[in-house]
């Protein structure tokens, strides 16, 4: 399995998760919401919101593209932040963090 295709198969699942704890959201925010210059845009919108209006779409627009995925990022530490107080998020923490795991690994 490449790299892409565990990125793409691990994109997968974090939206199924966020989809089954009813975090996936089916109408975006509001445009100016994508304005922030802010790291998350944690000014702007909710950690699940940057999940899945801004981070998922880049890394599916860059594996069409055919176009080299970022590596060694974390998102983990953030997102287990973020949702600390949320209920259900255990697996989609961990499935954050397997994420960050692909990343991680060498090419």
């Amino acid at each position: 399995m490449t790299y892409n295709d565990k990125i793409t198969a691990q994109l997968d699942a974090i939206q199924q998760e966020m989809q089954k704890i009813a975090l996936w959201q089916s109408l975006p925010p509001p445009a100016d919401a994508f304005l922030s210059e802010q790291p998350f845009a944690i000014d702007t919108l909710a950690a699940q919101e940057w999940l899945q209006w801004i981070f998922i779409p880049r890394m599916r627009a860059l594996i069409d593209a055919k176009a080299e995925l970022p590596r060694h990022f974390s998102l983990h530490p953030y997102f287990s932040e973020a949702l600390k107080e949320a209920e259900n998020v255990a697996d989609l923490l961990a499935l954050i963090k397997q994420l960050d795991d692909f990343a991680a690994e060498k090419s």
